[in-house]
């Protein structure tokens, strides 16, 4: 073959490639629209979500004023024990944080075994529309049930749980932090966590 040849082969492969040549071109032009169809519902959770939680002006047209909302937020700082061939999981502190529809929000803790006195407040109404929102909006409600097992090697790590009751319909979703799990936690629950937590800081303040 002489220069002018690979010139032309380097210019129009589409021309002059062989049948072989082609198929793993293909091949190497497909596997990034799979990559991109896998990440598309992270990215449409994402979407959702975000704009819920971080503009001033969020908008309430998810939430309706007939619309009643519980919420039972829980948190574990767990530790596994070894006893020779078995193990055992034990809390060193738990937290729950109890949102009902009016407002009235409770928040306890238990550390090492002992509670700590309990503390009490109440949510905004409007805080409460957007609590209603953001869950309503991401299809919270809908998500399927999923288990999230820990990595053997992990000793310490937090797990958490939510229990939401809209309107009737009941959701509980059990997961521990990521770095805990080889499986990818969904954006949804994360952003549901991160509103719960920002209410219990401010409680604890």
């Amino acid at each position: 073959m002489n220069e002018t040849d690979l010139n032309f082969k380097l210019l129009s492969p589409r021309f002059i490639c062989n049948k072989n040549e082609f198929r793993i071109v293909k091949k190497i032009m497909v596997r990034p629209k799979m990559l991109a169809f896998g990440a598309i519902p992270v990215i449409v959770a994402l979407l959702i979500s975000i704009p819920l939680i971080t503009k001033p002006d969020i908008p309430f047209s998810a939430a309706n004023p007939n619309d009643t909302i519980e919420i039972e937020y829980t948190k574990h700082q767990l530790k596994k024990v070894s006893y020779g061939v078995t193990e055992r999981e034990g809390a060193k502190k738990t937290e729950v944080l109890l949102i009902k529809n009016n407002g009235e929000t409770k928040y306890t803790v238990t550390k090492e075994g002992y509670s700590q006195p309990e503390k009490r407040t109440e949510l905004s109404e409007e805080k409460i529309r957007k609590l209603t929102a953001l869950i309503k909006e991401t299809g919270f409600i809908a998500i399927p049930s999923e288990s999230f097992p820990v990595m053997n090697n992990v000793t310490d790590y937090q797990k958490s749980n939510v229990k939401v009751t809209l309107n009737g319909q009941v959701k509980q979703i059990h997961w521990p932090e990521q770095n805990a799990t080889e499986k990818f936690i969904p954006p949804i629950i994360t952003m549901i966590e991160s509103q719960l937590d920002q209410i219990v800081v401010q409680i604890s303040e």
